[in-house]
C-alpha cells in the first residue's frame, strides 16, 4: 500500500491529481461505490478505471466526447470502453444494461443505482426478466447476483448491471475495444487464470456520433454466443476440476 501511495504523488501528464487514502480497506464494493458517489455529486460526471485496464490511447476521447454527445440522453444510462473480442461489430452500438471495465456515466445515471441485492433479485423476478438477465440463459449473473446477496461475491457491478437493465437504460460500446484487463492472469484477486478476454486495442479513434438509442440486436446475438461460450468453458473446467479433486481425494 505504502509503495502505491509513493508511485501515484510522483504520477505527471495530468492538469490536477487529487489522492484520498482511506485509514481502512473499504474493500471492492465500498470504495467504488462511495468514490463514484462523491465524484459525481462534485461534478456530475465520471470516467472509472481500475488498477487492473490498460487503456487504448483513444480511451479519453471516446469517452469524453460520448459524455458529451449523449448527455441529455435520459435512455443512456452510461458509456463503456471495453468490448469482448467479437469481430465485425459496428462503429458504436447499444445494449441494455451497464458494465464495469473502462466506463463512465453521469449524475443522472448513477443516481438509479440500486445497492440493495435482494430488491434488484425481486424486481426482476417479478417483472419476468431473470433470463434476459442471464443474456437468455448464456451467462449466470443471476448467480453472480445470489451470491452477492449471500456475501460470497462483493460485486458492485452486478448490481450496477441489474439497476440499469430494470430501468430500460442503455450503455454505448465501441465496436473495437479501448480497454484490456490484465486482472485475469491468477495474480490478485481473481485466482483462475484466462485469456479469453484478452483484446487487441484499437489502432485508431473510435467516430462518435448520434444513433438510435435502441439496443442492436445483432450486437445482442454476438454478446450472447460469446458469454454461452466462455460459460460452456467454465463449466467443463470446473467439471474437470471437481473429478481431479476427487481422484486425488482418493489416492491420500
Amino acid at each position: 500500500v505504502k509503495e502505491v501511495r509513493n508511485y501515484i504523488k510522483n504520477i505527471t501528464g495530468f492538469k490536477a491529481v487529487k489522492i484520498i487514502e482511506r485509514k481502512q480497506n473499504l474493500g471492492l464494493a465500498n470504495s467504488i461505490i462511495s468514490g463514484v458517489t462523491e465524484v459525481v455529486n462534485q461534478y456530475g460526471r465520471i470516467i472509472v478505471l481500475e488498477d487492473d485496464l490498460v487503456t487504448s490511447k483513444y480511451f479519453l476521447r471516446f469517452m469524453n466526447e460520448a459524455l458529451e454527445l449523449y448527455e441529455k440522453e435520459d435512455k443512456v444510462i452510461s458509456i463503456h470502453g471495453y468490448v469482448y473480442p467479437i469481430e465485425d461489430l459496428p462503429e458504436t452500438f447499444f445494449l441494455k444494461g451497464a458494465d464495469c471495465w473502462g466506463w463512465a456515466t453521469w449524475k443522472r445515471g448513477w443516481d438509479i443505482f440500486e445497492a440493495d441485492g435482494k430488491k434488484l433479485l425481486l424486481e426482476l423476478r417479478k417483472r419476468k426478466l431473470l433470463k434476459r438477465f442471464d443474456f437468455d440463459g448464456a451467462y449466470p449473473y443471476t448467480k453472480m447476483l445470489k451470491n452477492q446477496i449471500k456475501g460470497k461475491n462483493n460485486s458492485w457491478a452486478i448490481r450496477w448491471y441489474a439497476s440499469a437493465l430494470l430501468n430500460d437504460k442503455l450503455t454505448l460500446y465501441p465496436g473495437k475495444s479501448l480497454v484490456n484487463n490484465i486482472g485475469a492472469d491468477s495474480s490478485g484477486t481473481h485466482k483462475d487464470h484466462t485469456d479469453i478476454f484478452d483484446v487487441k486495442l484499437s489502432d485508431k479513434s473510435i467516430t462518435i456520433k448520434k444513433i438510435q438509442t435502441l439496443e442492436d440486436p445483432n450486437a445482442y446475438r454476438e454478446f450472447r454466443s460469446f458469454l454461452r461460450t466462455i460459460s460452456k468453458q467454465s463449466s467443463l473446467t470446473n467439471r474437470i476440476g471437481r473429478f481431479l479433486n476427487r481422484l486425488l481425494a482418493k489416492s491420500r
